[in-house]
């Protein structure tokens, strides 16, 4: 943690998304100095409840994605609720949200009718599954439909297997990420014109932007991509090979990187093999390729040989467990983790040289921060507590209006 003002600082975000998506974006926001206050309903984001592990009553799920976040809990359902929404974009630059299609519509809260003729340079991003129109507008989406229905486990999965999905929620995250990339953009250009604009990212387009390389390859063969386990469907070596110890991954990009990968490997001859004497040839002999090479990878410990194929300009490494990059002595030199009491995260891997990331306070408890927001609107504590005992809000223990 440090004072210094982050790239975004003055910035005001209201956040209205759940789970994984709208809520890493917010927090990428947050990182770099943007005030972000993230509204859920008084039961909380349901990724509280995605464990365990939990840490007290709070999924780690939940904290992965909503550090540096004020945290207020209300019923945006009724009109009391969003009366104090109302009050709280009236200074507000982004809003984020991943309600259904018409949600806000049907709230009276519409960004083209009610939202942009009230707040001209308010920034609205919408994060749906599949956008709000077309064939399959408006149906919810979550990461592992998308990964289905987009393709992405149509490619993901040993030759002779089933289509698999990814082992992380990616769609998620990279719609997160392009989320981040439009508010940013939009934030550029509200430079330029004075004017918000309204932001639609659907999990599916994220999805579809992810078929790289099996899309092109298909738009100029015809043919449908398979499977291909580990290995890259257009350059060999590139796959993962067994070692004397734990499986080693080489990602030879060119025939010089081939020639020092045999070489290193006491096989110099390999490299004028009629069968691999360039990319075309490998791929076309890619079994034969993986014999040659795991006959002679055997009688090496992964993590020495890693290193010095590195040094020689062979790009590889182990595969490594999740344990294993938490205590990387590489992964800790490059601050890739976050310690606020018993928080612990993953840092912002985006680098500012003047306006660095900052970790100021971890993912809130739920209406943590009820009552603070509401104070700095001006609500009354009257008002709070009628609000309070109506249901309408939820302030977490010993955060009570008094």
């Amino acid at each position: 943690m440090n004072a210094t003002r982050g790239a975004l600082d003055g910035l005001k975000v209201v956040d209205l998304s759940r789970v994984l998506g709208g809520p890493y974006c917010t927090q990428a926001l947050a990182d770099h100095g943007a005030t972000v206050v993230k509204i859920e309903p008084p039961d909380g984001d349901e990724t509280r409840g995605w464990g365990p592990p939990f840490l007290g009553d709070t999924a780690w799920y939940f904290m992965g994605v909503n550090r540096n976040k004020e945290g207020l809990a209300l019923d945006l359902s009724r009109d009391e609720g969003r009366a104090i929404l109302w009050r709280l974009l009236e200074d507000a630059d982004v809003l984020v949200e991943n309600f259904k299609p018409g949600t806000l519509a049907r709230w009276g809260m519409d960004y083209a009718r009610d939202l942009q003729p009230r707040f001209p340079r308010l920034i609205h991003c919408a994060v749906t599954g599949f956008g709000a129109d077309g064939p399959l507008g408006g149906l919810p989406g979550y990461d592992a439909v998308i990964q289905a229905m987009a393709g992405l486990m149509s490619v993901n999965g040993e030759c002779d297997g089933d289509a698999t999905r990814i082992g992380l929620p990616i769609v998620d995250m990279v719609t997160g990420l392009n989320a981040l990339a439009g508010i940013l953009l939009a934030l550029a250009e509200r430079e330029k014109s004075g004017r918000g604009q309204s932001i639609d990212i659907a999990l599916y387009d994220c999805g579809v932007s992810l078929l790289h390389p099996h899309l092109p390859n298909f738009f100029g063969s015809g043919r449908v991509p398979a499977r291909s386990g580990n290995a890259h469907p257009n350059i060999a070596p590139y796959d993962s090979y067994c070692t004397a110890t734990v499986p080693i991954f080489l990602a030879v990009g060119n025939d010089r990187q081939f020639a020092r990968l045999v070489a290193h490997l006491g096989a110099p001859a390999l490299a004028g093999d009629p069968r691999f004497v360039d990319n075309r040839s490998r791929c076309a002999h890619r079994p034969e390729l993986k014999a040659e090479l795991e006959a002679r990878l055997a009688a090496h410990a992964c993590e020495p040989l890693a290193r010095d194929l590195m040094a020689a300009g062979v790009p590889c490494g182990p595969v490594r467990t999740v344990a294993d990059v938490a205590h990387d002595p590489h992964a800790l030199h490059r601050n890739l983790f976050v310690e606020i009491g018993a928080y612990r995260g993953t840092a912002s891997p985006v680098k500012l040289s003047r306006t660095p990331a900052t970790y100021r306070t971890p993912p809130p408890a739920l209406g943590r921060d009820t009552r603070a927001v509401l104070d700095r609107l001006g609500v009354d504590r009257a008002l709070q507590q009628q609000l309070l005992d109506a249901g309408v809000l939820k302030t977490a223990p010993g955060q009570a209006p008094d």
